[in-house]
């Protein structure tokens, strides 16, 4: 398969960063289909289902060395919110966390292998943190100043990011009043990488939005429901924070997609590399055992009655289900069978 080119022409980077098909995207719950990925319709569904996936490796590089996560808080955070975020990111290879653990989610990351056989790294770790609190490039992002943002990040004066092309996962999120181009109707976050025309390097990213005020029933789900879903009640947050506790499984969703297809040439499905399938879209809305549709699958309740999944270091979070490509169905920690 061909895969995108790295370097590309500023017209031709608007003309794709414009594009609603040209980012991985999460898509919003209820999952949604475009022509690229009907054929997997029935078997997305499904945790156990799997006759229809043609996931495969395409070749290109996946993240097996140690992967440092550099947050760009982009707006106004609260110190509590940092905290349930930056949990999370070194929960993923905590040692000794209560099972079902975070850390065994990203077991079904590791069984990825670039072609030498090497699998992605089982270390993943919080690294330097740019906060850009006056918003340098206003509160509405297209996907083209996303970019923007994070090269202020790494070639700021005052204490820049590291440029780490290898091993440096670039985090962007956006605070609860900052809109992003396809917000709420498309996507709830993406992941891509940079280009040296407008970065100078090629670093893979994610952006990932707070839905607090623009769409929680849409982009922090099960925290909240839609309207176009009745008869369904939230479920209350793991931390209290229902816009934070959904960025979470987002958050989840991307750097899973990040670590096995950074440069969009590696694992995927699906015959079109710029609207690929990738191993978080297979089981997008699965949390547990049985879920598929409109159900989320076995979930637990803690003594408060809030809901989760998986146990942190000390907090709790609920995160997607991942595609595994040895067993060929969605997989997670907290499984019954």
């Amino acid at each position: 398969m061909h895969s995108v080119p790295v370097i590309l022409t500023l017209t031709v980077l608007t003309v794709l960063l414009t594009s609603t098909v040209q980012v991985i995207g999460w898509r919003p719950y209820p999952p949604k289909t475009n022509g690229s990925d009907k054929i997997f319709d029935a078997s997305k569904k499904y945790e156990g289902s799997s006759n229809l996936v043609r996931l495969r490796y395409h070749m290109g590089p996946v993240l097996t060395n140690n992967i440092t996560v550099h947050p760009i808080w982009y707006g106004t955070w609260q110190k509590s919110q940092k905290k349930i975020i930056r949990e999370f990111i070194n929960s993923i290879s905590a040692v000794g966390s209560k099972h079902p653990s975070v850390s065994g989610w990203w077991k079904t990351v590791q069984l990825y292998t670039d072609q030498t056989g090497s699998n992605i790294t089982a270390t993943v770790r919080l690294g330097e943190e740019k906060n850009d609190r006056f918003y340098s490039h206003g509160k509405s992002l297209t996907r083209l100043s996303i970019q923007s943002v994070i090269k202020s990040a790494v070639a700021s004066r005052s204490r820049p990011l590291p440029v780490n092309p290898k091993g440096g996962l670039y985090l962007l999120l956006t605070s609860d009043d900052v809109y992003v181009q396809d917000f709420c109707g498309q996507v709830c976050g993406f992941h891509y990488f940079t280009f040296p025309s407008i970065v100078g390097f090629t670093l893979p990213y994610a952006w990932v939005g707070n839905s607090a005020k623009f769409c929680p029933g849409v982009c922090a789900y099960p925290f909240a429901v839609p309207a176009f879903i009745p008869g369904i009640k939230p479920v209350k947050s793991p931390n209290g924070d229902v816009g934070v506790d959904g960025m979470i499984s987002v958050i989840a969703h991307e750097i899973a997609e990040l670590a096995t297809n950074p440069l969009v040439n590696a694992w995927y499905a699906g015959a079109d590399p710029v609207a690929p399938v990738e191993i978080a879209d297979l089981c997008e809305g699965i949390y547990g055992t049985g879920g598929g549709g409109s159900y989320t699958g076995q979930m637990l309740n803690d003594d408060r009655g809030a809901t989760y999944n998986v146990n942190g270091i000390r907090r709790r979070y609920l995160i997607q289900w991942l595609w595994n490509h040895v067993v060929s169905y969605c997989t997670g920690p907290n499984k019954l069978d």
